[in-house]
């Protein structure tokens, strides 16, 4: 008997509808790069931590915007239409998700960046402070390093 199939595995267009569902809803640390590597237009990544994690660091080139003023700030902060993702410390934290359901509620079209923080960090990627960019070591748990690609 298999473990993993120990309850049987869901019909081929339910599991379609479920794994398309999940991607309309989250994007990865890996996809987030690119975009912003590419400067995709009409793109904002939005930190929702607080004051002192920012200050310890945070994606280049992301807005600051805690969980608790977005809807106060966003309309200030991200143009109308604007298409968001929110990261917060990382896969235990709720954080971007709240926030993911704050811009939402004010009409954004947004996703989560799963892994957050922690995974963007723990992936070797540029880190911005007040000091300029950081790198931290890739961790081979999370990242095959820069030679290696994920290809997926």
């Amino acid at each position: 008997m298999t473990r993993a199939f120990a309850v049987p595995a869901a019909e081929p267009a339910v599991a379609v509808s479920h794994f398309l569902t999940r991607l309309r809803f989250e994007t990865d640390v890996a996809d987030v790069r690119a975009d912003l590597d590419a400067a995709v237009p009409d793109l904002v990544v939005v930190d929702s931590r607080g004051e002192a994690a920012w200050a310890q660091g945070h994606l280049p080139g992301a807005v600051h915007l805690p969980t608790a003023r977005i809807a106060a700030a966003a309309a200030g902060t991200v143009p109308a239409g604007t298409r968001v993702v929110t990261y917060c410390w990382g896969p235990g934290c709720d954080g971007a998700t709240r926030a993911a359901l704050e811009f939402a509620r004010l009409g954004y079209p947004v996703k989560e960046m799963r892994g957050g923080y922690e995974y963007w960090v723990r992936e070797g990627l540029p880190v911005a402070t007040a000091t300029g960019l950081t790198h931290r070591p890739v961790d081979d748990l999370t990242a095959a390093g820069p030679a290696v690609a994920c290809d997926c």
